[in-house]
């Protein structure tokens, strides 16, 4: 069930904002995608080579989870990390990926050493952020149950912010107190600022999330 019916609308005073941040998901996510495919290829070619050898491990590429972006659910696309006994696991309900990742016992050999510290699973996400389902930059888009803990909290910036492919918290080191921060004030410049200054966040966190893959060091949930 959806967290909240219907589409979700940027507020009248950002509209400006939301058009400048959508175009630059389109042009910089069609970039992004094309100039991704030889690291696509590579993880899938791995991911093949490991099903080959190591039969405990095998099971589909890409895989589908419920999450949430300004208040809708949809399907997010992701490498498979986890071995198929974990993602029955994770599709029980209010399962989700997070606590199966954190136990290295349910990866793949591929998933441990390959595509969580490059991020290289998460690069089917530009197929969602083409598609206007989430955004290249904002909060990252958290499983309906982890929302609605949220909501029960009284946070509920995840019902009006575009949910992000990285974002300011995904490039930072703390506490989830500290995350949750640095969300709530990315959702105040999607709310409040200019168009020039939501793009120009949005260009330095990408800049920082290359120089965090770099050093193959993975961007956090």
């Amino acid at each position: 069930m959806n967290v909240v019916e219907g589409p979700a609308r940027p507020l009248p005073s950002t509209r400006s904002a939301a058009r400048a941040k959508r175009l630059l998901d389109v042009t910089l996510g069609a970039v992004l995608l094309v100039a991704a495919a030889p690291l696509l290829a590579l993880a899938a070619l791995a991911m093949a080579l490991e099903m080959l050898l190591r039969p405990s491990d095998r099971g589909r590429f890409l895989y589908r989870e419920r999450r949430v972006s300004a208040g809708r659910e949809f399907d997010l696309l992701k490498l498979r990390t986890l071995r198929e006994h974990a993602l029955a696991r994770m599709e029980e309900p209010g399962g989700h990926a997070r606590p199966l990742e954190a136990d290295a016992a349910n990866l793949t050999w591929a998933g441990r050493r390959l595509l969580k510290p490059w991020y290289l699973d998460e690069l089917p996400q530009l197929v969602n952020v083409l598609r206007g389902e989430m955004s290249l930059v904002g909060p990252r888009p958290w499983p309906p149950s982890l929302v609605a803990r949220q909501l029960a909290r009284g946070v509920d910036y995840r019902l009006r912010v575009p949910a992000g492919w990285t974002g300011p918290a995904q490039v930072a080191k703390g506490t989830e107190a500290v995350f949750e921060e640095l969300d709530l004030a990315y959702a105040a410049l999607y709310e409040h600022g200019s168009a020039w200054q939501l793009v120009r966040t949005d260009l330095r966190v990408l800049r920082r999330t290359v120089g965090t893959l770099l050093r193959g060091e993975g961007l956090r949930f």
